[in-house]
Formats: C-alpha cells, sequence, structure tokens
C-alpha cells in the first residue's frame, strides 16, 4: 500500500517499489545512467533504513521522499545533469558531439579519434590480462569448487570480474565517449553462501563481463595490428619524405619496383608521397573512430545491466 507524502505525491511502500519506479521514469536512458541513478538510490535509501531499522520502509520513504525527492523528480535530475555534462561535451548543448561524425580532415582535431587510437594501442595489453584472468580465475573456481574453501575463492573471482568491467568501462568512456556506469553498483547482502551464490549465477553482469574479458583478446590483437600498421606505415612515409626533401639523403625507398622508386625519389614524387601518407593518417584516423564506435556498442551490451 502506497502513502501519500506532504506534496501530494504518492510515496512507494517499499525501497524495492522506489526503485522500481525510479527505474520506470528513466526508461529510455543510457543503460549505465539508469545504473547509477538506481545505485545512488538503493544506497541512499538503505543507509536510511539501517539507522532507524524500527521504522517501516513505507514510513521511512514517506519522510526520505520529501528530502531525496520522488522517483519522477530524482529521474528529472539526473537526465539534467546528463545532458549537461557528458563524456566528450560540445558546445552546443543540442547537438552533443559524440552524436556528430567529423568531416574529413574535422578528424584531425576530433579527441574521439585520438582516443579510439589510443584504446587501440592498449587493447592488446589489457586483452591478454583480462583472457588470463577470466580463464585462470573460471578454471580455478571450478576446479576448487568441490572443496569448502573453493566456494569462496569463486565468489572473490566473480566480484573481482565486476570490479575489472567496472575500471573497463571508466576506460571505455575515457576513451570512446560512450556512457558506463560511473560507479558501481550495489550488491545484495546477506543470506547463507549458497543463496549467494544463486545470486551471483542469475545476475547478466557476470556472465556478460566474463564473455566481454575472453572477446578483449582477439579483438586486442586485431585493434593492435591495425593501429600499429597504419599509423607506423603513414608516418613513417610522411617523415621519410620531409627528410629526404630538407636533405637531399635517398631514405625514401620501395625495395623491388625500380621504376616506382626512380619516380618516388624526386621532388614531385616526394610531395606526392608526403599527400599518400597524410591519406592514410586520415584513413587510420577515421578507422579508428569507426573502432571505437562499434568497440562502445559491444562494451555498453556486454558490461551494462540495467
Amino acid at each position: 500500500m502506497a502513502n501519500t507524502n506532504a506534496n501530494g505525491t504518492t510515496a512507494p511502500a517499499s525501497i524495492q517499489a522506489y526503485l522500481d519506479a525510479l527505474k520506470v521514469c528513466l526508461k529510455g536512458q543510457p543503460p549505465a545512467l539508469i545504473l547509477d541513478a538506481l545505485a545512488d538510490a538503493e544506497e541512499y535509501l538503505r543507509a536510511e533504513h539501517a539507522q532507524s531499522p524500527e521504522e517501516g520502509e513505507a514510513q521511512l520513504l514517506a519522510r526520505v521522499v520529501e528530502t531525496y525527492g520522488s522517483p519522477q523528480e530524482v529521474a528529472q535530475e539526473y537526465i539534467a545533469m546528463e545532458q549537461a555534462v557528458g563524456p566528450f561535451p560540445s558546445r552546443d548543448d543540442e547537438a552533443p558531439a559524440r552524436s556528430s561524425w567529423p568531416g574529413v580532415f574535422g578528424v584531425l582535431v576530433d579527441p574521439q579519434a585520438y582516443g579510439a587510437l589510443i584504446y587501440m594501442l592498449l587493447s592488446l595489453a589489457t586483452g591478454v590480462f583480462y583472457f588470463t584472468w577470466a580463464v585462470t580465475g573460471s578454471t580455478l573456481s571450478l576446479v576448487l569448487s568441490i572443496f569448502i574453501f573453493g566456494i569462496p575463492l569463486a565468489l572473490a573471482f566473480v566480484y573481482s570480474v565486476r570490479v575489472i568491467s567496472w575500471v573497463e568501462g571508466r576506460v571505455v568512456e575515457a576513451l570512446l565517449g560512450v556512457r558506463m556506469p560511473r560507479r558501481q553498483p550495489t550488491q545484495e547482502e546477506g543470506g547463507t553462501i549458497g543463496q549467494r551464490i544463486k545470486r551471483v549465477l542469475a545476475d547478466g553482469r557476470t556472465w556478460g563481463s566474463l564473455i566481454y574479458m575472453l572477446l578483449q583478446l582477439p579483438l586486442g590483437i586485431i585493434y593492435f595490428v591495425l593501429a600499429v600498421t597504419l599509423g607506423a606505415a603513414s608516418g613513417g612515409v610522411i617523415a621519410s619524405s620531409f627528410y629526404e626533401l630538407g636533405t637531399g639523403q635517398n631514405v625514401a625507398r620501395v625495395d623491388g619496383f625500380p621504376e616506382l622508386d626512380a619516380l618516388l625519389n624526386t621532388p614531385h614524387g616526394l610531395v606526392l608521397a608526403v599527400v599518400v601518407g597524410m591519406i592514410g593518417v586520415l584513413f587510420t584516423l577515421h578507422l579508428a573512430r569507426v573502432i571505437g564506435f562499434i568497440h562502445g556498442k559491444i562494451a555498453e551490451a556486454l558490461l551494462v545491466r540495467a
């Protein structure tokens, strides 16, 4: 049964009802925003209830809603904050930068393109670590689960996966501009070991994070090879051409193609090589932005469960 507060609005009868109502009010918003709002609300309400355990949840909510706000008010506040501040904000509030694509040359000054390129270079190292951690932890958890001490170890591994997925989400938001959870979701406490294991196994965040960690290795290899190969090739062509134009030393070569090599080592050929190198740079940055967009969607699908 719901209570009516001093403002004439109906207060939910339980904390869970409040959270459900807040989730409904945030429908259509980024899943990460919904997770943050729910986590903040649940933490606040649980803390208030812990301070007054003798007070029923209905009475608690009728009192707390006056200061914290109704689900509708809280949802509006979070939506307003999200529109005001977000990853890679633009000067035009009505057209966030992350929703627009830069022009052919605009990518040269696009922070998302460079952020995605940095992410591609880092992805091999993170992919190796994630894959190793996921495979080793899963194997040990399964093997040792037959022993009593193996169950707490398995739970610790699952929680470590959630922490890693949250950290990865922060990296994804910082470099790729995709809205990810900015705080870890609250964990339901209490219950027996068996009940906690059931909650963990039934939580989609567990499996989504593990799948993401396993995928990061093959994806990281692809990202790293593309970034290094295209970046080094384009930069090498530009640097060697400028060096030869300035010093006259023959450093720009095309081995195995004497006719092309002779054409290249002329002023016009070197200028053309610089143009080709710049096209390669533009292509690399645009490709990095495409990969960043695609990987952001992958991360959002696997790491965010609203």
